[in-house]
């Protein structure tokens, strides 16, 4: 599993990736943390607010710091697929409701 965790290293995207490692721990998996900290690459994710969460290159989260709970769900619920999506209801990827 590949987790990149897109933004510029602000205090916000920090706290996402401490909460990210938090909730991969709980849930006993490995996974490889990358910093996308590069605006035209964060960019290209169809994302204009950091932080952002990315797991196997599916948009999970952005805009927000979610809670450990909040990734652990995230993570397990997420369909596998390579196609984005999120849980903040964008219309700027596939997946959102």
């Amino acid at each position: 599993m590949i987790v990149k965790i897109l933004g510029t290293g602000c205090p916000s995207c920090k706290k996402l990736e401490h909460n990210t490692i938090e909730a991969l721990k709980s849930l006993k998996m490995l996974a490889s943390i990358v910093k996308v900290t590069e605006i035209d690459e964060i960019m290209s994710y169809g994302i204009m607010t950091p932080p952002a969460l990315v797991v196997d290159e599916q948009l999970l989260s952005f805009g927000q710091v979610p809670s450990v709970a909040e990734i652990r769900e995230l993570i397990e619920n997420r369909d596998g697929s390579d196609e984005p999506s999120c849980s903040t209801g964008c219309s700027s990827c596939s997946g959102c409701h």
